[in-house]
């Protein structure tokens, strides 16, 4: 019987995934999402207590698969400037395999929602910084390598630039990808990035 909830449970985000991408800029109602799923709303409401946990529950799905993979490049990779290229990498492929996430990551899909759930996203991306401050902290102290720019304002454009790929994928409504032409743009940034101590 759990699994058949926890399936529905899964079954009512995939669903709620999918009409954030396919509806960009259209404001989810739970009365079109029950429909989406094939159930009443009353259904939903016995897995979800609110659409706003409909929410959580995605951006929880978010925060898990994005720092789950972040911890392991830590653990695994050494070089610094390769463990930042692939965090960002990682959360820029995430976003454009998930585009119906992106317009949550943007608070996009937000608007008039409570207000906890805007707070929940900017925690994913202060998460996401604060890695990046420890891999560049960490860099310091074992191969003699800085920010150039300090670490605090190195880490903060590195977030501004994954959040302005994410926004204008949203905005072009999915059809610049976060990955397009990052290659490039990651080899002019690693140029100038870190410096010898």
């Amino acid at each position: 019987m759990s699994n058949k909830k926890h399936d529905r449970r899964t079954e009512i985000l995939q669903a709620l995934a999918q009409m954030l991408e396919s509806s960009p800029g259209a404001r989810i109602t739970t009365s079109a999402l029950a429909r989406q799923v094939g159930v009443s709303e009353a259904a939903l409401y016995r897995h979800f207590p609110s659409k706003a946990k409909m929410f959580e529950g995605l951006i929880e799905f978010i925060e898990e698969t994005l720092f789950t993979r972040i911890n392991r490049i830590v653990q695994d990779e050494s070089n610094v400037v390769t463990r930042i290229e692939m965090i960002m990498t990682l959360v820029l492929g995430f976003a454009e395999q998930n585009p119906g996430m992106c317009r949550l990551l943007t608070a996009d899909a937000l608007a008039g929602e409570t207000e906890r759930l805007r707070v929940r996203i900017a925690q994913v991306f202060d998460r996401i910084e604060t890695q990046l401050k420890q891999v560049m902290r960490e860099a310091d102290l074992k191969q003699g390598l800085r920010p150039a720019m300090g670490v605090a304002p190195c880490a903060n454009f590195l977030i501004a630039v994954i959040e302005g790929k994410i926004r204008h994928y949203v905005r072009s409504e999915f059809k610049v990808k976060p990955i397009d032409i990052w290659q490039e743009q990651w080899t002019v940034l690693a140029q100038n990035l870190m410096l010898n101590r």
